[in-house]
């Protein structure tokens, strides 16, 4: 089968490899048809590594995708051949303390999609998933949804730990997918105003029509004396969504006594500060996001009610012989990048 792998730093070649194989009796071979371009899989290509995770060439990244099942071992109940399935791309080990603690997103033996030192990704033509990955999706929902559904199911499970509550008035900090996920999550919530900033105005047009209250550009503006004008007491919650140290600092400016700051986005450094006075004076709680925990069915059935629109994110198409002059456009933030989506 044919899979585009990394080759080096800003280099990508098209291979041909085995085609993956069922070896367990819960495992699906999935032929895939949609796989999204994450600001994760760009990180690998530009820098070669995530913090400790480096590459080892050539590689496989790609851990958004969808597809229908081609094959399933003898023990598989969750899906069958034909069915378009959505993929959880994360494959704990479902006995580890973690896990039984019901934490399987930071399982101590968990593999996934596209990690190096883990799994190979999914841009290739077929790829083997233990069928606890393989979540089918309704016929009203498309298998580009189904690819998107995993960046917004991160958005999903960060509005769900942040424990948030009625009445209570938001800050995204980053727009791109990511902000835009929790935003969409947080929109079918009966909450006060929702402040969205990033430094891209297309993005900014995006989240203005997906349920933003506010939008402010740190580049042309003082973001966080606007926001302070409009909501002197300041407040409950601010997203960290872009993985910059600037984010961070605006977050603490902006947040209440006693708000909470969720931080999300993947930095690039491999260190955060912080203004250690307003963060102890305002008793400021600090929340890492990791991903998303067994939040894709919630995820799933948001996009059945229809109270949400993702199909917007979508907005550049590749074939997967295409797939570096994808990863060059989102990497350069070129002609109002959203998601680059990889069509097989």
């Amino acid at each position: 089968m044919k899979a585009m792998q990394l080759t080096g730093i800003r280099q990508m070649e098209m291979f041909e490899v085995p085609a993956p194989e069922i070896i367990n009796d819960t495992d699906v071979l999935i032929k895939m048809t949609h796989i999204g371009v994450c600001g994760s899989d760009v990180h690998y290509y530009v820098s070669g590594k995530i913090g400790s995770q480096v590459v080892q060439y050539p590689f496989t990244v790609g851990h958004e995708g969808a597809g229908i099942v081609e094959k399933i071992g003898k023990a598989v109940t969750l899906v069958k051949p034909g069915d378009r399935i959505a993929i959880d791309p994360a494959m704990p080990c479902w006995e580890c303390d973690q896990c039984k603690a019901g934490r399987s997103h930071t399982c101590r033996n968990l593999k996934f999609l596209g990690c190096p030192g883990q799994a190979e990704g999914c841009l290739s033509e077929y790829l083997v998933m233990p069928e606890t990955s393989c979540f089918p999706i309704s016929k009203e929902l498309t298998l580009e949804e189904a690819a998107l559904s995993e960046p917004l199911t991160i958005g999903v499970y960060a509005v769900k730990l942040s424990q948030m509550k009625p009445g209570m008035n938001i800050g995204i900090l980053g727009s791109g997918p990511i902000g835009l996920s929790v935003l969409t999550a947080a929109s079918v919530h009966s909450l006060g105003n929702i402040y969205v900033t990033d430094k891209l105005d297309y993005r900014l047009n995006l989240a203005s029509k997906s349920g933003a209250t506010w939008i402010g550009n740190p580049l042309n503006e003082d973001v966080v004396a606007e926001i302070k004008k409009a909501e002197p007491g300041m407040l409950d919650m601010v997203f960290e969504c872009c993985g910059k140290q600037e984010a961070i600092d605006q977050a603490i400016e902006l947040l209440k006594p006693g708000g909470k700051l969720m931080i999300i986005g993947i930095p690039e450094v491999d260190r955060y500060s912080f203004a250690i006075d307003d963060l102890r004076r305002k008793e400021i709680c600090i929340q890492n996001v990791r991903r998303q925990n067994e939040s894709l069915h919630d995820c799933l059935s948001l996009l059945n009610s229809q109270k949400v629109n993702i199909k917007p994110w979508a907005t550049h198409h590749f074939k997967l012989s295409e797939t570096k002059q994808a990863f060059d456009l989102v990497a350069a933030y070129q002609d109002g990048v959203i998601k680059a989506m990889i069509e097989i």
